[in-house]
């Protein structure tokens, strides 16, 4: 099999949860380079677009930030952060619509918290907050989360709901006056997680080479289902090819 960075393999098995024909709200960073990848490789008929009104950019060079002039590169359209978000939440396209999203700390229905750790008033750490991690996670069909995997991130409870998972399970978005949507799948950098159909908890879906499921389980703070778990396939020599020379030839996510 090809050699590739944690990070790659990363990157490819989010960029795998992309379907052709989807729109992909992402910011900078991995979640830029992952729908890059996707677009490039299994759904080129994908969108790609930026809270900053860049939408069906080219994306010839990777952006450094969401502000970066790269982004509004031949674009199909060239708006403001109100057509973004218009775009986000128009429920006709909806269920196509797939955001890509970041926390410090997750539960096991994906609630997300970017705002504080510890005491709201007094945290111990205190995080750029929202931005626009509520309204997608409010709105569009499906998110994709980043984590590292360790046990303080992943947390029996929340120290601050900032975007909305499943909140307390099955009908908990629908009882808060949630549209149809929610968490679809979270990539570490262990393992692939879902939610289930019914319960909308947590469970593994794939765990990295070289990595058991117990280890998995040893650094979260709560107990999963890893009876339906496979081991995630490794990127392909054709994904790394397009990952390495056509998405981030310069390194400047990759390393």
């Amino acid at each position: 099999m090809p050699d590739y960075t944690l990070k790659e393999l990363m990157t490819i098995a989010a960029a795998r949860e992309i379907r052709d024909g989807d729109i992909v709200f992402c910011g900078t960073g991995i979640s830029m380079v992952a729908a890059m990848a996707a677009k490039n490789i299994s759904a080129p008929n994908s969108v790609i677009f930026f809270e900053t009104g860049a939408i069906d950019s080219l994306l010839e060079e990777v952006p450094l930030a969401v502000s970066d002039s790269r982004v509004m590169f031949w674009t199909s359209v060239n708006g403001n952060l109100a057509d973004a978000f218009a775009a986000m939440q128009n429920r006709v396209t909806g269920p196509h619509v797939v955001g890509i999203m970041g926390a410090a700390q997750i539960d096991k229905y994906g609630n997300l918290n970017s705002t504080a750790i510890g005491d709201y008033f007094k945290p111990k750490v205190r995080f750029s907050g929202s931005g626009g991690a509520c309204d997608v996670a409010s709105f569009v069909g499906r998110t994709i989360t980043f984590m590292q995997h360790e046990k303080r991130k992943f947390v029996q409870k929340l120290d601050y709901i900032t975007s909305p998972g499943w909140l307390d399970g099955p009908d908990g978005r629908k009882k808060a006056g949630l549209p149809a949507g929610g968490p679809a799948s979270v990539i570490t950098n262990m393992a692939t997680m879902g939610f289930d159909e019914t319960t909308k908890e947590m469970y593994l879906t794939g765990f990295f080479p070289g990595i058991t499921p117990q280890k998995i389980l040893d650094n979260m703070g709560f107990e999963i289902d890893v009876s339906r778990a496979k081991e995630v396939e490794p990127p392909t020599e054709y994904e790394l090819q397009i990952l390495r020379e056509k998405c981030d030839p310069q390194r400047l996510i990759l390393g």
